[in-house]
C-alpha cells in the first residue's frame, strides 16, 4: 500500500430521533494504527484528506451530511485546510492547542468562510477558553462518566454552542442523555446496538420473511404472487421499484407476476433483503439501516474475484443480515430461525466463520478503520489493502446513491 493512501472510516452523529445529521470521518494511516492520520505527517496526511474529499467529491462519502474532521494546530493554521469544501466541514480541534490571539483570529477567519468548529473535550483548559468561538463541543461519556457528562451539559445550557454526547455505548446512556436534553449523539451504540429482548414481528415483516423463504426455495411464481397480494403496500413497493428509472423498461409493469418474472429469484431476494431494513413501522434507526446496507454492499464487493456471482449475492445477504438481531431486537439465532438461509450464510452470521466469515469480518473492520485487523484479514485473503479501501469507498458511494 502506498504512503499517500489511508483507510477511511465513518461514524455517524445523530439527532434525538436517531437520524444521521453528520459523520465523523476517520482517516487511519497504515504506518500507525493508534493515531488519527492527520496527527502523523501533517503535510502528507492533509493532502490525503484534501484528495479524498475534493478529487473524488464529497457526495459518495457524505451524501447531504456534514463531516467532522480531527485537526491539530499546524493543520488549522496551514493553507491545505482551505481546499476543503467549507460548508460541508466541521473542524474538530484536538487537545493541546496553544490558544493565542493568532489562533482565535484563524478560527474566526475559517468560520467566516463557512467552516464549522468543534471542541473535542471540555477538560482541556485551552479548548475550554475557545467555547465562545466554537459551534459544537463533545462531552465524552467514557472519559467523564455519565453523571459528570449530564452535569456539564446543564452548565452549558444558555450558550449558543451545540453539545454532542460522545461515546454513547448503551441504550441507558442514550436514554439518559436524551432525557437531560441532549440533541446530538455519537457512539458505537448506534452502529453496534445491544441485543434486546425478543419482540413480536410486525405483520409486514412477517410477509417479507415468508416471501424471502419462498424465493429461497424457488417456489412457483404464482405462489409468490399470492403472498404479495396479501400485503397491498408490499405489492405497491414492488411495482414502484420495477418501474423505476433504473430498469429502463420501455413500458410500465402493472402485474405482480410480470414484475417477479422480470426480476428473477436472485434480484427479488436481494430487493426483499433491503426491504427488511428500510420498510414499514419496524424499519431500523437510520444509522443502523445505513450501516447494514453499506456492510452488505462492502462484503459483496470484497468477494469479487474470489467467489461466484451467486456466492457474492450471499455475501450481500450476510452483510445486511449481520445486524438482523439489532433490527428485529432479538438474538441472532432466534432471528435466523425464521429464515431459510443457506448453511454457509448462517455459519457466517452466527460464528463469523466458514467461507463467508472472513469477508464479513473484514467489512466490519473497515467500518472503524481498524488498520491492524484490516491488514491481517486482507493478508489472509491474499487481498491488496488498496483494493479493500477501493471497495469500501465504492460501498459508501453505492449506499448514498440509494437516497435513504
Amino acid at each position: 500500500m502506498q504512503d499517500n493512501q489511508a483507510f477511511i472510516g465513518r461514524q455517524p452523529i445523530l439527532n434525538a430521533e436517531q437520524q444521521i445529521v453528520a459523520y465523523e470521518l476517520l482517516f487511519r494511516h497504515n504506518a500507525n494504527t493508534d493515531t488519527n492520520v492527520i496527527e502523523n505527517d501533517v503535510r502528507s496526511c492533509t493532502q490525503i484528506l484534501v484528495n479524498t474529499l475534493n478529487d473524488m467529491g464529497t457526495q459518495w462519502l457524505l451524501g447531504d451530511k456534514q463531516a467532522f474532521i480531527n485537526i491539530n494546530g499546524e493543520v488549522l493554521m496551514g493553507e491545505f485546510i482551505e481546499l476543503l469544501p467549507a460548508k460541508r466541514i466541521v473542524l474538530e480541534l484536538m487537545p493541546g492547542l496553544t490558544v493565542d490571539e493568532a489562533l482565535i483570529q484563524r478560527i474566526a477567519e475559517l468560520r467566516g468562510k463557512g467552516f464549522g468548529v468543534s471542541l473535542a473535550t471540555i477538560e482541556d483548559q485551552g479548548l475550554l477558553s475557545l467555547l465562545p468561538h466554537a459551534d459544537y463541543i463533545k462531552l465524552n461519556i467514557a472519559k467523564l462518566g455519565l453523571d459528570k457528562t449530564l452535569a456539564l451539559f446543564g452548565k452549558l445550557q444558555g450558550r449558543s454552542i451545540k453539545v454532542i454526547a460522545e461515546n454513547v455505548e448503551s441504550r441507558h446512556d442514550f436514554d439518559a442523555c436524551k432525557k437531560t436534553g441532549f440533541k446530538l449523539f455519537q457512539g458505537f451504540y448506534f452502529a453496534h446496538p445491544e441485543t434486546l429482548t425478543a419482540k413480536v414481528i410486525h405483520p409486514a415483516y412477517a410477509v417479507v420473511l415468508e416471501i424471502l423463504n419462498m424465493v429461497s426455495r424457488k417456489a412457483e411464481i404464482k405462489e409468490i404472487e399470492l403472498a404479495f397480494k396479501h400485503d397491498v403496500a408490499l405489492s405497491f413497493k414492488l411495482l414502484r421499484y420495477i418501474n423505476s428509472v433504473g430498469f429502463g423498461l420501455s413500458s410500465e409493469i402493472q402485474s405482480i407476476r410480470h414484475a417477479i418474472t422480470i426480476l428473477g429469484y436472485d434480484q427479488l431476494y436481494r430487493w426483499l433483503t433491503l426491504l427488511m431494513v428500510t420498510a414499514g413501522e419496524n424499519s431500523a434507526p437510520p444509522a443502523l439501516m445505513k450501516t447494514a446496507i453499506t456492510r452488505g454492499r462492502l462484503t459483496e464487493l470484497l468477494g469479487a474475484g474470489y467467489l461466484s456471482k451467486k456466492e457474492r449475492e450471499d455475501l450481500f445477504i450476510v452483510g445486511v443480515f449481520s445486524l438482523l438481531d439489532a433490527m428485529l431486537e432479538m438474538p441472532m439465532d432466534q432471528a435466523l430461525d425464521k429464515l431459510n438461509l443457506p448453511e454457509a450464510v448462517t455459519e457466517a452470521l452466527l460464528q463469523h466463520t466458514g467461507v463467508y466469515g472472513p469477508f464479513l469480518q473484514l467489512a466490519e473492520a473497515c467500518e472503524g478503520a481498524d488498520v491492524d485487523k484490516i491488514r491481517t484479514l486482507a493478508d489472509s485473503l491474499i487481498m491488496d489493502p488498496e483494493l479493500v479501501n477501493k471497495c469500501h469507498i465504492e460501498a459508501l458511494s453505492w449506499t448514498e446513491g440509494l437516497g435513504i
